[in-house]
């Protein structure tokens, strides 16, 4: 296998696990709410810390992986993550739940960027649409793993026993150790004299070093926020609004996760190849209004065969976009601090947009799905507005 699909291979790996893991809180939700004697909100709180320590992972490992490779501190974010799962099957109370998650968030935050600036730096330019596609697909595949575990497990072992799972991507870390080697491009930019003094400034001012670049990161930031935020409120919430309005069983809903993942990674696909044939802004602006049409219309949704595909046309538009994200932010930025800038953009995304569950809780407390489904609609039209402003990006080295 060459290097290529290798780094394609381990990024697949890392995102369906920390995918599977953010999934578990979705189907665990209902009996952690009921043990902990917790509400809606409450337990929305959960998905929403979860992220802030992905923002917090996301600059941390970032800034390593660009000071000291992307390798060795990819492996160090996948322990990490997988320790946070295990000991939240330990917690035995909200208090607890919130530390572990926390955890585990500080190591998904940072897995993210690193592999999708490994896959940028082994792909020609012309193909990292594509190649960032493959990659996101890995997330749907740890959303279908987490369907089919929680169905599995759920009913005999509970919730705690779902979380036990999470060790699993210890194994999975080092092998990636032994068998990935470090990104030649970090290598050669890493040997650079010139590059030195450049590396050892702060990478997070880098971001924001001149007007044009800070409008392209905050640009940025809303679009990741926007996509993060659409995604928990469908993922985190869909299921059990769909129980309650449909009528759905657990193995339904579960049925209906699938569904919409299928759709998800169908949707990726196609998102990839179109980035690569007509550029980002047509892809996004066409992806993201299909997107508000799509999740408006969903609310009105009837019958199961209407839900499933429903869910399945609603995945395809509003999470496809998530495999151009990898090679859009990677684009505007050099080696010497893509990984940092891939990790704090859409770490930022995850824990801002993270907020949205306990918004989308709020809603169906007080309104109802409809209400909820207008509101996802209206934040992929804030996103086409900011999307159409962002500048032509420029070949970056």
């Amino acid at each position: 296998m060459n290097y290529r699909n290798k780094t394609v291979v381990a990024s697949v790996a890392g995102l369906t696990l920390e995918g599977m893991d953010i999934m578990f809180i979705s189907f665990a939700m209902s009996m952690i709410i009921a043990e902990f004697h917790i509400d809606l909100a409450t337990g929305g709180f959960i998905s929403s810390l979860t992220n802030i320590g992905m923002l917090v992972g996301g600059i941390l490992f970032g800034i390593l992986a660009d000071k000291f490779g992307r390798v060795r501190i990819f492996t160090y974010t996948i322990f990490l993550f997988a320790i946070g799962t295990a000991l939240t099957g330990f917690a035995t109370n909200i208090e607890q739940v919130y530390v572990f998650r926390f955890i585990a968030g500080l190591g998904a935050g940072g897995e993210y960027g690193i592999g999708m600036a490994l896959v940028a730096e082994a792909w020609p330019k012309n193909k990292q649409g594509r190649a960032s596609s493959y990659v996101s697909i890995g997330a749907q595949f740890g959303v279908i793993l987490a369907a089919l575990l929680s169905a599995l497990i759920l009913p005999s072992l509970g919730w705690r026993g779902l979380f036990f799972v999470g060790v699993i991507p210890v194994i999975f870390a080092f092998i990636v150790r032994k068998n990935l080697n470090e990104s030649p491009e970090w290598i050669a930019a890493n040997k650079e004299k010139k590059n030195l003094a450049k590396k050892e400034k702060g990478k997070l001012i880098q971001l924001f070093n001149s007007p044009r670049t800070a409008m392209t990161t905050i640009s940025l930031a809303i679009m990741a926020t926007v996509q993060i935020a659409g995604y928990n409120g469908l993922m985190i919430w869909l299921p059990s609004m769909l129980q309650k309005s449909q009528g759905l069983s657990v193995s339904s809903s579960a049925l209906w996760t699938i569904s919409t993942a299928v759709g998800m990674i169908i949707g990726m696909l196609t998102f990839g190849q179109f980035m690569d044939r007509f550029g980002a802004k047509w892809s996004f602006g066409i992806f993201l209004l299909a997107s508000a049409s799509a999740v408006f219309l969903y609310s009105f949704a009837q019958g199961s065969a209407g839900v499933l595909i429903g869910g399945a046309v609603v995945g395809f538009f509003s999470n496809g976009m998530f495999a151009g994200y990898g090679a859009l932010i990677s684009s505007y930025y050099s080696v010497h601090i893509r990984s940092t800038a891939t990790n704090t953009i859409f770490n930022f995304g995850r824990a801002v947009g993270g907020l949205s569950p306990i918004l989308v809780g709020f809603i169906l407390q007080n309104y109802d799905m409809k209400m909820a489904m207008t509101y996802l609609a209206v934040l992929y039209c804030i996103s086409f507005i900011v999307m159409l402003n962002l500048k032509q990006k420029k070949s970056v080295a």
